[in-house]
């Protein structure tokens, strides 16, 4: 796959110039000690690097910065738990811990360059500290969202071959009872006050550790982060990221969806397993040398948020659709923010009604940002940009982004069609690899010369964006991408359950939520629904993620069929969207 590419082609599809692109002062002079070497590249007067490796190359660049007093005093990273217990980490700080990481997972574990390794833990310091020394080995990271169940633990372990896992005391004993069915894992580190047996303990091996470490040198196409992503059908399929794609793609695109400087501090509430934290609270901040703050949040809660938004100098807020619809039920009259300036959501679309009434409760404009696992940023509306109600905004830079046909054909403006993103004949910085051995998903994700992502939409006359909604069954609630296939297939294992197909059902405060049509089994046809509903509710969180299960249930006595058996989805979720 050809990433070594002379940047005029990229830089012809840069059809937007971000804004603020100079800064002033101070600030110019930080953002040109990182950025100036690569000027030429954006310039498209230089090929991409052939090698490249984000902490080597940005976070110790800045760490320099920090001990030549060139940088705002704020940290680098800034976590609290919401009980008082804070940790603040400069650039040299981070880069001093997670030496002493890298040195935990190569000689006491064993780890070399390439091999994989899951991690699946809440929103704490530690996943911070592996993300970057897995960059700083070469070792592939795969994050995992920290309410996986044993069933889904084991078939990431299995699938990929994982030679290492790193999780929290909560799920140590589903790892546990998988292990023995996983023949290539060798190594558990728990992240954990104590001890538990077959386990080293995270902590007491880190810090053991010299922190002397010389980082790996990565070729820019080098696997770096492996991300679970959910499909319509089977199981979900691994989307392999590499050193360019995720780590230099900012260090090009710049200041488009994200405007930071090093003084601003950025929130995600992102769950640690999704793309959007590493984009929104790795990669993309760090280029600008900001802090990124993060809050422990066992659960969303909306007085948490907004008491935190109060008491921390935050200036840039990320967060789904369904955060900022909880936020606006409160009476914001009560609360002033210290320092909020920038509001962004993506992973679903948001309701214009809730833009507008945050507006008029905050003063502030929510940018919408559009995106997916396989290629992160696609549309976004960046500050400064005319913000049209409902649309998504315009296309990324280094992305020519189209609608098309079902023949790839480009579509006029205002006709209704597939998103795609110019795939070929180059493919663009800032896309997966693969689909980690599955050569087949991986070549039914283009047409023609496009990436299709299965979402409908229209562009208007000015470039902007509009979402209409999946071309095909995912479920996209509160921000979590759902397959229908993983929660049938959990429902079918209930003996009641004769038959059933899952599809979206329209919800006020998460968009969307999982519905599922249920035929019953000739043996419980009496069966009181309504505590038959709880039973096949509580059956699927335990035998999945809990956030999959089905908040909606139908019993009905059959579902609509093509004259070959299949099940027509789209007539039952039409159904439910009112579209018969």
């Amino acid at each position: 796959m050809k990433l070594l590419v002379k940047l005029p082609t990229l830089k012809s599809l840069w059809t937007l110039k971000p804004p603020n692109r100079t800064f002033h002062g101070q600030l110019r002079l930080l953002a040109s000690d990182v950025y100036s070497q690569y000027e030429s590249v954006r310039r498209g007067e230089q090929e991409i690097p052939k090698y490249f490796n984000f902490a080597s190359d940005v976070l110790d660049k800045w760490s320099e910065i920090e001990k030549a007093g060139k940088r705002p005093s704020n940290p680098a990273f800034w976590w609290v738990d919401g009980k008082g217990e804070e940790v603040k980490w400069s650039f040299e700080e981070l880069g001093f811990l997670s030496r002493k990481v890298a040195n935990a997972l190569t000689k006491v574990c064993g780890l070399q360059k390439g091999d994989r390794i899951i991690v699946i833990l809440p929103r704490i310091p530690e996943w911070w500290l592996v993300n970057v020394a897995c960059m700083r080995a070469g070792i592939v990271l795969m994050p995992g969202i920290s309410q996986l169940s044993a069933k889904d633990i084991l078939y990431r372990l299995q699938m990929s071959k994982a030679t290492c896992i790193i999780t929290s005391d909560t799920l140590a004993p589903a790892v546990d009872a998988v292990a023995p069915e996983c023949q290539f894992l060798k190594t558990k580190l728990i992240v954990s006050e104590g001890s538990r047996e077959g386990w080293l303990n995270f902590t007491d091996l880190y810090k053991n550790q010299s922190a002397d470490h010389v980082c790996i040198k990565t070729r820019i196409e080098d696997s770096m982060i492996i991300f679970f992503t959910s499909g319509t059908t089977g199981f979900p399929k691994m989307a392999k990221h590499s050193q360019g794609s995720l780590g230099f793609r900012p260090l090009l695109s710049q200041r488009y969806w994200l405007d930071l400087t090093p003084s601003d501090v950025i929130w995600s509430t992102a769950d640690t397993g999704w793309v959007v934290t590493s984009l929104a609270s790795v990669f993309d901040p760090w280029v600008f040398g900001s802090c990124i703050f993060v809050h422990k949040l066992p659960q969303i809660d909306s007085a948490a948020i907004l008491n935190t938004l109060c008491r921390f100098p935050i200036d840039a807020l990320v967060g789904a659709p369904t955060l900022f619809r909880m936020l606006v039920q409160n009476d914001l009259s009560n609360y002033k923010f210290m320092k909020l300036k920038q509001c962004m959501s993506g992973g679903e679309p948001l309701n214009p009604e809730v833009m507008e009434e945050w507006k008029s409760k905050t003063g502030l404009d929510i940018h919408e940002v559009y995106g997916q696992t396989e290629v992160g940023i696609i549309c976004s509306v960046y500050k400064g940009m005319k913000i049209k109600p409902g649309s998504m905004g315009k296309a990324a830079p280094l992305y020519d982004v189209q609608i098309i046909d079902k023949n790839a054909n480009v579509l006029p403006p205002g006709q209704q069609g597939e998103i795609a993103v110019k795939s070929k004949p180059i493919r663009p910085l800032g896309f997966f690899s693969e689909y980690v051995d599955n050569p087949k998903k991986t070549a039914e994700s283009e047409r023609g010369d496009f990436y299709i992502t299965g979402d409908r939409g229209t562009m208007d006359e000015d470039g902007y964006f509009h979402f209409i909604g999946r071309d095909d069954d995912i479920i996209i609630s509160s921000g979590y991408r759902i397959g229908p296939f993983e929660v049938e297939n959990a429902l079918i294992e209930h003996p009641a359950v004769a038959e059933t197909a899952v599809v979206s059902s329209p919800d006020s405060l998460r968009g969307e939520v999982v519905k599922a049509f249920v035929v019953l089994s000739p043996t419980f046809l009496s069966s009181d629904l309504e505590s038959l509903t709880r039973d096949l509710q509580e059956h699927v969180k335990k035998t999945t993620a809990p956030y999959k299960y089905p908040r909606k249930v139908e019993f009905v006595q059959e579902l609509p069929k093509t004259i070959t058996g299949k099940i027509k989805r789209n007539e039952l979720r039409n159904k439910e969207w009112g579209r018969m």
